[in-house]
């Protein structure tokens, strides 16, 4: 767990710094600066959805995601619990939620291959090499976000902890299923949420991207039975 600790704590310090910074930060270049990093974001979401190969797990993940977000309400819990937060923090600046911070943080966090390989080698061997390169690159990361979006960011090392944590712990029992095609699948539905936070930072859409999280969980699950469905297609030809 000693790399998913580091990458916890340069999140909490990268994020310190970004709040600081984003004190003295006119409001007006805070715009200028919150539309060139969902312009950013935007870019980050197209290279990792470039990286699936199977447009059809995407499509059902995308549908099945958005449908068990929207019947659980994800995206209404997550604002709830975000109010409760700006409440407590007393926060007066309402022009970026600690929703917004919190999921588009934690995408950019959590989504990707390095995330996964990373964890479950973290778990098999030891190694946490690949969660160390991870947490230099989420330290840089997470002060330009949180001087932007604020202090959702910082909280995002919760759920980085969460995640990545879980992924060390089970990482013998989900070795087997997260192939090199369900990480790819995985990361692909995730970069499509990731394009959905930039176009909502650019003030473009006013979609409601927490909704849409539970296909990332479809997609893997999904890539792992193409084949079952394949060797049923074949064997229905077969015997018309």
């Amino acid at each position: 767990m000693l790399g998913v600790l580091a990458n916890v704590i340069t999140v909490l310090i990268g994020s310190s710094i970004g709040l600081l910074f984003k004190k003295g930060i006119p409001d007006r270049i805070s715009q200028a600066v919150m539309t060139g990093l969902g312009a950013c974001t935007v870019y980050i979401g197209i290279s990792g959805a470039l990286v699936g190969q199977n447009v059809l797990v995407l499509i059902v993940a995308t549908v099945l995601g958005v449908i068990t977000g929207t019947l659980l309400n994800i995206d209404a819990h997550i604002n709830a619990l975000a109010s409760w937060v700006e409440t407590a923090f007393s926060r007066k600046d309402k022009k970026v939620s600690i929703a917004e911070g919190l999921v588009a943080a934690t995408l950019l966090f959590c989504v990707g291959s390095m995330t996964v390989t990373g964890s479950i080698q973290a778990g098999l061997t030891g190694d946490n090499t690949i969660l160390y390169t991870k947490a230099t690159l989420d330290f840089v990361s997470s002060a330009m976000l949180a001087s932007t979006l604020g202090v959702g960011v910082m909280l995002a090392s919760v759920t980085v902890f969460l995640i990545q944590g879980g992924l060390v712990l089970c990482a013998g029992l989900i070795e087997p299923f997260m192939t090199a095609a369900a990480i790819s699948e995985m990361t692909c539905a995730g970069s499509l949420i990731i394009i959905m936070i930039g176009t909502n930072l650019m003030g473009i859409t006013k979609i409601k991207v927490a909704d849409f999280l539970p296909a990332i969980v479809y997609a893997p699950l999904l890539q792992n039975l193409v084949p079952y469905v394949t060797k049923l297609t074949d064997w229905m030809i077969s015997i018309i």
